[in-house]
């Protein structure tokens, strides 16, 4: 859900991803390399991305993520079950008090 919500941005290239994560969190959340490519591989074998080489500023060619159509309706269905999830717990949190 993460990497599809950083992706609605625009295209940006997976090290990007990985940092734009760690930056939201102010790194909370320590979002592994080896954690990041492995899902975005996913994220694209399930057609929820688009995958593109090209040249970014640095001059190396890095591989550009962007969201497909479908990837944006599986956001919304990630979206509303993170929705449910933390409505269920806040429910719990507070009968326990």
């Amino acid at each position: 859900m993460l990497i599809l919500k950083v992706v609605t941005l625009g295209p940006i290239h997976g090290y990007a991803i990985g940092q734009r994560i760690q930056q939201i969190f102010r790194d909370f959340i320590l979002l592994q390399q080896g954690s990041l490519y492995p899902a975005l591989h996913r994220l694209e074998d399930r057609g929820w991305l688009k995958a593109q080489w090209k040249a970014p500023e640095t001059g190396r060619d890095a591989k550009f993520y962007a969201l497909t159509p479908k990837g944006r309706k599986q956001l919304d269905v990630e979206l509303r079950n993170w929705q449910q999830l933390t409505n269920a717990v806040a429910l719990i949190l507070q009968t326990a008090e």
